[in-house]
């Protein structure tokens, strides 16, 4: 017992003080998972009994019957703290064996009276008393008692012969019983070794587990620009973003209404150049045409009716004055070109630089901080490496194997004398199966003989040799049965005896567990222990460590710490101090102190941007004014058509100077529309769009800049104010993320040593295979059965002989008979030899 206490403590301090240095990871993306090596074990860890289970069950059922009291756990504590001394409670074990007694009391009358009955019945006989004389009297109901005996024969030799199959195969069961107990003890043999075999590697798992959770650690120092310097910046962004994109916009604005402005001027001084070009051209073709309509031509009747709808139409031939005088925006384009020459972009970019480098600062700031964590964290792997390697579990796990090995040697060196007893119990067994199936034999030759070889015009002194022998064969059956029924009758009680106190008394409180809380009985198998297992293990009989709980715990596959309650001799808890070993690392991240100088996203001049924008006068532009005159054309009247028309009326005239010189003044209104015309027309375009930027731009301007102004000075204030808040708060959730990793990690090792490393399940299952799987499932349920079948056999074997001596009367041939004259009033009977 000493060398299983030293085994289970070394397998609780291998886990504990592995566990002393390994740590746990976060929820964040990227961490570690723990997973210990679980063991495969390949002993099934129920009994299942396969198509005998039927037949087994009609056992139990039966036994129930028998037996119906619940398990006496009081009575048998009582029977063990007494050392089995039942004649105090006698009456108490009498009640619960009540009907044990009963069916061994009939057994036993069985026993007695059926050698005894078989003795006088064959001295009867002798005397020709008791069916021994060779002479039957004649009834009228012959035939039917005949057939009523043979048909009741049949019946109980079918029933006996299934009792005989039952034991026969309850015997064949026995016979393999060694080959299934060899399969199991290998098979648990092996589950122990997987046991020894697989505890390094889950040891080694938990160390090397610490490696992993460092290096992962190692990793976020190396990133704390990233991880808290990102923290930081992010969360300043998130509020600076909105308003330094409003800023950009603004400072995009600002250029586009310069370029709008530029445009509009340009498109202005276009206009007015080309308005006054225009209305000069038109001016000298407007005098030609005059000119030409004083010629004497235009006084003839015909021609004078052209040349006055001429003269009439060239009232028309104008420009449009209103373009010349639209006013000039050079005074808004001076304001909007000083303002630009301060980069508003530049500067807020500039400001926001100051942001971008905090992961910069911060990685500069804490290299001597981050430093001296991982010469912590290194201290502590270090400890668990020199912890580890003087843990002496090679030693003690060669041991267990030894100590494994010579177990198993034993049990093989014990095989063979299992075996010999074995193949005694199986011939035994056999010989009482056969001399049964001798009995119904000798009665199913005598129903076969008898019924198919009997005449019923035959008399009895002339019935046939078939029918004779078959009435032999019963009678036969009878003599085997008074001869070996009583013997079968004393197999039957000792091992019913056997196996319903071994069913009722260990397989079915094993099952239900009842026997185990017999076992945890206080102070039962030691006056002095109040828990006797914590007792013999620890020396602690107050350690409240049963073998209910410690089965139960070891069937659901729990480590040997916890289940065996570890914790009373090496407390992991105590030795696996969390807040003691992350301590050190919480007082090197206190020591972590980020400086980030106060930041102005944007200083004087650049407010002065924006408010000399809002004032630049550009949202008092007359834009109107400027759409209604590009909807306008240059001229009054379209000179294409103009000219089109004048070259129609031209064309009316007859032949001469005024018609040539009316044709010339059409082709010349035609170049003024190419050359002024459309260049004026591409103005107008370019005026409107450039008005409908500045128009756009200039919508609400003021209110627009008064509320940037507004959302500036708000978040000016937050990074004036907060910025160290925000940098205490990234840099205490770094640092509880960095002490997190260990923190889980310490908690899951503390789990894994006392919930999974090193499971005992292999203990519960070697317990089940011993109790539940070779005792009950390969000894007693088949022993059960054994003496159910031989039981059932021999006991309608009575029934049989009673039957079968008055059955063979009808069979065998008679030494005299009665003869019946027919001549008779009265109708006597006359007896013949």
């Amino acid at each position: 017992m000493a060398f299983v206490l030293r085994v289970l403590l070394l397998l609780g301090l291998c886990g504990s003080a592995s566990s002393t240095g390994q740590l746990t990871t976060t929820s964040t993306p990227g961490v570690l998972h723990y997973e210990l090596p679980t063991m495969v074990y390949e002993t099934q860890g129920t009994y299942e009994p396969g198509f005998l289970g039927p037949l087994f069950r009609m056992v139990h059922n039966f036994l129930q019957v028998v037996q119906p009291h619940d398990f006496p756990l009081d009575i048998v504590t009582k029977l063990i703290q007494r050392k089995f001394d039942i004649s105090v409670d006698y009456k108490e074990v009498a009640f619960y064996e009540i009907g044990v007694l009963v069916c061994v009391l009939l057994g036993l009358l069985f026993l007695v009276f059926m050698p005894l009955v078989g003795c006088c019945f064959c001295m009867c006989r002798c005397c020709n008393r008791c069916g021994g004389e060779m002479y039957q009297r004649q009834k009228r109901n012959e035939s039917c008692r005949r057939k009523y005996f043979a048909l009741s024969l049949l019946v109980i030799c079918m029933l006996m012969s299934l009792g005989i199959m039952f034991a026969f195969v309850a015997n064949h069961q026995v016979r393999i019983l060694i080959q299934k107990t060899k399969d199991v003890a290998d098979s648990n043999f092996r589950d122990f070794q997987v046991l020894i075999t697989e505890t390094p590697k889950q040891i080694e798992y938990i160390v090397s587990q610490y490696t992993a959770t460092k290096n992962k650690a190692f990793s976020d120092l190396n990133s704390i620009d990233s991880l808290l310097g990102g923290g930081i910046k992010d969360q300043l962004k998130s509020k600076v973003t909105p308003v330094v994109d409003e800023i950009k916009a603004m400072a995009t604005a600002i250029k586009e209404a310069k370029a709008a402005l530029e445009n509009m001027n340009s498109s202005l001084q276009s206009l007015q150049d080309g308005s006054m070009q225009l209305s000069n051209s038109l001016t000298n073709v407007k005098n030609d045409i005059e000119n030409s309509l004083n010629n004497s031509d235009c006084t003839s009747g015909p021609a004078s009716r052209v040349c006055d709808g001429i003269r009439t139409s060239l009232s028309n031939l104008e420009s449009n004055p209103g373009l010349s005088q639209l006013p000039s925006v050079d005074r808004e384009l001076n304001t909007v070109t000083d303002i630009l020459r301060t980069d508003l972009e530049a500067l807020i970019k500039q400001r926001c630089a100051l942001i971008d480098e905090i992961p910069d600062v911060v990685r500069n700031q804490s290299m001597i901080v981050v430093t001296d964590v991982k010469e912590v964290l290194n201290s502590i792997s270090s400890d668990i490496h020199n912890i580890s390697q003087n843990i002496p579990i090679e030693e003690t796990l060669l041991e267990l194997s030894g100590q494994l090995n010579n177990s198993n040697r034993l049990f093989y060196e014990e095989m063979p004398r299992l075996e010999e007893y074995d193949s005694y119990w199986w011939l035994g067994g056999l010989i009482a199966c056969f001399l049964l199936t001798l009995i119904v034999i000798f009665f199913y030759l005598g129903l076969l003989c008898g019924v198919f070889g009997y005449d019923k015009r035959a008399t009895p002194t002339g019935r046939g040799c078939v029918s004779n022998t078959g009435g032999i064969f019963l009678m036969a059956g009878v003599g085997f049965s008074f001869l070996f029924c009583w013997i079968l009758m004393i197999l039957v009680v000792l091992t019913f005896v056997v196996g319903v106190n071994m069913e009722k008394l260990v397989c079915e409180p094993y099952a239900n567990k009842k026997l185990l809380q017999v076992l945890d009985t206080p102070y039962l198998l030691s006056d002095q222990w109040e828990f006797y297992l914590s007792g013999l293990i620890f020396g602690k009989p107050n350690i409240n460590l049963t073998f209910e709980q410690v089965y139960r715990d070891c069937k659901r596959g729990r480590g040997f710490y916890g289940t065996f309650q570890l914790e009373n001799v090496f407390n992991i808890s105590d030795n696996l101090n969390i807040k003691k070993l992350t301590g050190n690392i919480n007082s090197e991240f206190e020591n972590l102190s980020v400086n980030i100088d106060n930041i102005e996203l944007l200083d004087a001049q650049g407010i002065k941007v924006l408010r000399d924008f809002a004032q630049s006068g550009i949202d008092r532009i007359n834009y109107p004014l400027y759409l209604n005159q590009t909807e306008n054309a240059p001229t009054k009247v379209d000179l294409v058509a103009f000219s089109s028309s004048l070259e129609t009326q031209a064309n009316q005239l007859p032949e001469g100077t005024l018609k040539q010189s009316l044709n010339r003044n059409a082709q010349t209104i035609r170049a003024i529309h190419q050359q002024h015309i459309l260049p004026m027309e591409q103005s107008l375009k370019a005026l409107k769009q450039s008005v409908r930027i500045l128009e756009h731009i200039s919508d609400g301007l003021p209110e627009k800049v008064k509320e940037i102004l507004s959302s500036l000075d708000s978040v000016q204030n937050f990074l004036t104010n907060n910025v160290s808040f925000i940098v205490i708060e990234e840099s205490k959730k770094f640092g509880r993320m960095i002490v997190d990793y260990f923190e889980r990690y310490l908690q899951w090792v503390l789990y894994a040593v006392t919930e999974k490393m090193t499971s005992c399940k292999p203990m519960a299952t070697a317990l089940d295979s011993a109790i539940d799987s070779v005792l009950c499932g390969y000894v007693i349920d088949p022993l059960n059965l054994f003496w159910f079948g031989i039981g059932k056999a021999t006991v309608l074997s009575l029934p049989a002989v009673i039957i079968a001596v008055k059955l063979a009367k009808y069979y065998r041939r008679m030494e005299s008979e009665d003869m019946y004259d027919d001549s008779s009033d009265l109708g006597t009977w006359q007896f013949t030899l």
